[in-house]
């Protein structure tokens, strides 16, 4: 009898793995390869969390099997010999239902997330990402941040959004190729087209690749990171956004703007992130006091939506009414923009008594896109924004484009490159530290 019991348990046991094993067949059914997790981490992805020069932070994915992670990290040598001084770092890991969206496949993934300290400044590190034992990714190299002012190089995207796999992965490669000793990249806004889906965040680290896991991301939420997530409920935060990214919070805003709304000092550049769907009567304080404690050398701004809209039916009326005054108050440097799907750059210069053509420059406003979605270029609302003291300077249509910003001394340089990595605009700001004078020099200068 008691032989009976047990083979009776034994058979059910095999039928229901057998059943288990067909429905997790069944919820990757339709996947590419590329999207179905696994043990091994992928989706990996390096972000600020904390002093640039003393930590960093990176986020990756399993399948729900890895309960336990871990990263490790050392001093890259010349050999592998640094593998003696690795130094541990327990994961916090995150259980996510990509079945939360319907237009998503229903099963369980593992964000696992590690924020490294106590690195030391300007010092390039190995780290790789794994379960601990068997699973794991490769190692990649990163260099912490300086403590004092120094050369700076970074990579600025405009949206990616559409088609990211097929036709932004070249702009992003092509931008790696270019400038392969940036020390981060802004993304702003509108990385993929719908905000929950995850076949497109799949596509979106497909396209990066290692590019991800080795320049650190500033991620900007755009107006397609907020969609619906059930019918008839209003549009919410990707629910993917979280748990991918690990980012600063802003303790003293509302909850709803966490890791939306951060700033990043950066070896004496301060680089202030907003969030340009939600809450923007909270957030001018926020913008205010970053900007009146700044003791940076340069300031520079990044949302999504276009304060000097170029594009048709375009208009962020609430940005020039009530954040341009505080930038030109104090004297912002950059601010760069995506959601407009055409590129601008242009300049606001400070209006005062002695002020004599572009020598005494405010704030550089830059528009542009990375991805295959184009719009066309309103000339007369860009004329309209004369009022506001807007004067363009150089526009484009039809192009994707990615730019590098290199900050040298008093000298910042700002060169837009297209598709193809063919220089298309170029700008250059000098300025005086001493009296926060500006002067920008143009190609055409």
């Amino acid at each position: 009898m008691k032989i009976f019991r047990h083979s009776a348990r034994a058979l059910a046991l095999i039928v229901w793995l057998s059943i288990v094993s067909i429905t997790a067949q069944q919820n990757y059914e339709g996947l590419h390869h590329w999207e179905i997790p696994s043990k091994d981490p992928d989706r990996i992805i390096l972000t600020f969390n904390g002093d640039p020069a003393t930590n960093r932070a990176v986020t990756w994915r399993t399948d729900n099997s890895v309960t336990k992670s871990v990263a490790q990290i050392a001093q890259a040598t010349v050999n592998s010999g640094f593998e003696e001084n690795i130094k541990s770092f327990d994961a916090t890991t995150e259980s996510f239902d990509l079945g939360q969206y319907k237009g998503n496949s229903s099963f369980t993934v593992h964000y696992h997330s590690v924020v490294f300290t106590g690195l030391q400044p300007n010092t390039l590190y190995a780290y790789r990402v794994g379960d601990g034992e068997s699973y794991w990714s490769e190692w990649i190299q990163f260099r912490t941040a300086k403590t004092n002012y120094a050369p700076t190089q970074f990579v600025y995207f405009g949206d990616a959004q559409n088609d990211v796999l097929a036709h932004w992965s070249r702009v992003i490669r092509m931008a790696y190729q270019t400038a392969p000793n940036a020390e981060f990249v802004i993304h702003a806004g509108d990385l993929i087209n719908n905000a929950h889906r995850d076949m497109e965040w799949a596509e979106w680290y497909k396209a990066g690749g290692f590019i991800h896991s080795q320049w650190t991301a500033i991620p900007v939420v755009g107006n397609h990171e907020f969609w619906h997530l059930m019918d008839r409920e209003g549009r919410r935060l990707s629910i993917q956004w979280r748990p991918q990214f690990t980012l600063p919070v802003a303790k003293d805003l509302p909850k709803e703007l966490h890791e939306t709304v951060y700033t990043v000092d950066f070896q004496d550049v301060r680089i202030i992130v907003l969030n340009s769907n939600d809450k923007l009567e909270e957030q001018t304080a926020y913008i205010e006091t970053e900007l009146k404690n700044s003791t940076a050398k340069w300031n520079i701004i990044t949302c999504h939506h276009s304060i000097f809209s170029p594009a048709k039916g375009r208009d962020f009326q609430f940005a020039r009414q009530n954040w341009k005054p505080i930038l030109d108050k104090y004297n912002v440097d950059l601010v760069l923009n995506g959601h407009d799907h055409t590129y601008a750059r242009g300049h606001v210069p400070i209006r005062s008594a002695d002020a004599v053509g572009d020598n005494d420059l405010g704030t550089v406003y830059v528009t542009s896109v990375s991805g295959p979605k184009q719009y066309p270029l309103d000339k007369e609302q860009m004329k309209s924004y004369t009022i506001d003291g807007y004067k363009p300077d150089k526009t484009a249509e039809q192009t994707q484009f990615f730019q590098v910003i290199t900050i040298d001394d008093n000298k910042l340089t700002y060169i837009a490159y297209n598709a193809l990595g063919e220089e298309y605009d170029r700008a250059v700001i000098i300025k005086d530290f001493e009296s926060g004078k500006k002067e920008l020099r143009q190609e055409s200068d």
